[in-house]
């Protein structure tokens, strides 16, 4: 099935869908924190004209060339309706669709409302769509230097929810900052890993998802903008993405996201051969074996299980047991200097009361944090005390 790009010379190119995998979409940060004022098809659409531009040739006059077989492929769908669903999706984007963009410009800011795709000209008995993009969004999308993010179509194509390709894109710009700065430098270590541990006030949240009146109730906001969305990203992207919620007060204040890139199956296919890649493998392997014996053996491990924060099925995962031995209980022995062990069982306490459902997913890291936090108080009273 062909998706149809304009050359520079005017000669349409046909390329196919079954590339769907390896085409991205490019787009300027500006526009992936922006107000997207449209619903979930045009928002789709408005990506997949976006990974048909040829950023190295850009169309002079800005129109692209889809096929609407191809079109219909990339939504999945295929009843005897789609030809008035797809022209009630078209001018539905250009009636109702656009962006709201917020730069800063001078001492204060710019505010821009564009709409995306003005023009689109199609047949009933052609196959080809053109797509005409607004000349004021083409700054956003080509010629991109700095500030802007890549991400794969194939992902955006199993979203189903406005609120999924909304987060996804911006996790994409935070997570492609990580990679950036992980390799090239530039940026302190918590800096590096700020990026790829994001953190957006619940109002910012509100503002780019376009419900600051709506899901008003925090248990409805966390349900539509949070889990359904972040189930969706999970299950069809490249991602695994966890959160936690921030309280300033008794209202929660913001978000702070947990981003990791699953493994494709062959990303270390080329190293299978490697003797050294192979022996720090079982190297790492062993590490966590040891690491992981030893946790079932310490003390902290059982209080954490009398305090319900631990479950027996925690007990048969390496990785959290590991991950405890290596990086929470170093810091439990230190209150334990600091406070003796009732200190511990005390904090344990705490945590247990304050816990919320949304730390399961990432109980070290969730206690980490909490006994990091509690250990600078502690040691901050100690010095005023002296």
């Amino acid at each position: 099935m062909p998706i149809i790009t304009e050359k520079q010379e005017n000669k349409k190119q046909v390329l196919t869908l079954n590339e769907l995998s390896k085409r991205k979409v490019v787009e300027h940060n500006s526009l992936i924190t922006s107000i997207a004022k449209m619903d979930k098809t045009p928002l789709k659409m408005f990506e997949l004209a976006v990974s048909c531009i040829n950023t190295e040739e850009p169309p002079k006059d800005n129109t692209v060339y889809l096929s609407k077989r191809d079109l219909f492929a990339f939504f999945k769908v295929s009843d005897n309706d789609k030809h008035r669903r797809f022209k009630e999706a078209v001018e539905k984007m250009q009636k109702q669709a656009f962006f709201q963009i917020k730069e800063e410009a001078g001492k204060g800011f710019k505010f821009k409302s564009i709409v995306p795709i003005p023009y689109v000209e199609w047949t009933d008995y052609h196959d080809e769509v053109k797509i005409e993009f607004h000349r004021e969004i083409m700054p956003y999308l080509i010629n991109l230097k700095k500030n802007f993010t890549q991400h794969a179509l194939s992902d955006i194509a199993e979203l189903n929810s406005k609120y999924s390709v909304i987060l996804y894109r911006w996790l994409s710009m935070q997570y492609n900052q990580y990679e950036h700065y992980s390799v090239k430098g530039g940026r302190r270590a918590e800096q590096v890993e700020a990026y790829r541990n994001p953190t957006i006030t619940v109002k910012e949240l509100r503002v780019m998802t376009d419900t600051v009146n709506e899901y008003t109730r925090m248990f409805q906001f966390t349900e539509w903008i949070l889990e359904k969305p972040l189930a969706e990203i999970n299950a069809h992207t490249s991602f695994n993405v966890s959160y936690e919620k921030v309280k300033k007060g008794r209202s929660i204040d913001s978000i702070v996201f947990h981003i990791e890139k699953k493994r494709m199956a062959d990303d270390n296919s080329y190293k299978l051969d490697d003797r050294a890649y192979q022996e720090d493998k079982a190297r790492k392997a062993e590490t966590e074996d040891m690491l992981t014996v030893q946790a079932l053996k310490s003390p902290y491990t059982k209080l954490l299980m009398e305090h319900f924060l631990l479950s027996y099925l925690d007990l048969t995962d390496t990785k959290i047991l590991s991950g405890l031995q290596a990086h929470v209980y170093p810091l439990y022995d230190e209150l334990k200097d600091l406070r003796g062990l009732n200190g511990v069982k005390d904090h344990l306490s705490y945590v247990r009361a304050k816990r919320e459902d949304y730390s399961k997913k990432n109980i070290t890291k969730y206690l980490k944090k909490a006994i990091e936090q509690y250990l600078s108080t502690v040691k901050r009273q100690d010095l005023n005390h002296e």
